[in-house]
């Protein structure tokens, strides 16, 4: 597993912190397309990793940094978000100075003729030097355009996709990749991560080749 990388800790003896407990500020998505890739990039991660508990995952949610007195708290809302080395929890808001410093470990933005702009500059410029989280991809659902860049020595570098097309996330320890004019997970070895209801599917099939195999040698799989 990749280290969990921390940025520096805000004092809390130094600054009269803001509340933790803040409501996201975030617009709605933009569209179904918007809406259903970040619920796919969630949900697939959320199954994958089932068995952990030392993560955050969340889409369209604000992130809260850099609390100034007598001025307005900064904040941004990316698309989706992971944050490595926390607890699992609900949260109304990621509160940077309010989680021991920690700024997500991967951001990424899902692109639209209206947003694709910023994302490609000043939310890049934000997320390598202030958040300096260390994986950034950005994908657009009608034109496929797939980019991705790691944080190396303070400066994102594109990332170069294999032989797939896919880019690697260190932070993830998966790659990304377009399947079906959709944003998907892959294992190193080059396996879809699936979706809760591919899962399903999977096994339920698993389970009638199973079923057909019994009856050929004349057992009744519903006794066995």
């Amino acid at each position: 597993m990749t280290p969990v990388i921390a940025s520096p800790e805000v004092n809390p003896d130094l600054i009269n912190l803001p509340p933790g407990d803040i409501y996201s500020n975030e617009p709605p998505v933009e569209s179904s397309i918007h809406l259903n890739q970040i619920f796919l990039l969630i949900s697939c991660l959320e199954l994958f990793w089932q068995e952990r508990n030392d993560y955050f995952a969340a889409g369209n949610l604000t992130i809260y940094y850099k609390p100034e007195q007598n001025q307005n708290i900064e904040f941004r809302g990316p698309d989706f978000f992971v944050v490595l080395g926390t607890e699992k929890k609900d949260r109304k808001s990621w509160v940077v100075y309010r989680e021991g410093g920690r700024y997500p470990h991967i951001i990424i933005e899902i692109l639209s003729d209206s947003t694709a702009g910023v994302d490609r500059t000043t939310k890049k410029e934000i997320y390598q030097d202030i958040f300096r989280t260390p994986d950034y991809f950005w994908f657009h659902p009608e034109t496929l355009e797939f980019q991705g860049f790691h944080l190396v020595e303070g400066e994102y570098l594109e990332l170069i996709p294999n032989e797939r097309g896919h880019l690697w996330s260190q932070q993830l320890e998966l790659f990304l990749g377009v399947l079906d004019r959709k944003l998907r997970y892959f294992t190193e070895s080059g396996e879809l991560v699936l979706t809760p209801n591919e899962a399903r599917v999977r096994e339920h099939d698993r389970a009638e080749r199973l079923a057909a195999k019994l009856r050929e040698l004349n057992i009744d799989p519903d006794q066995v």
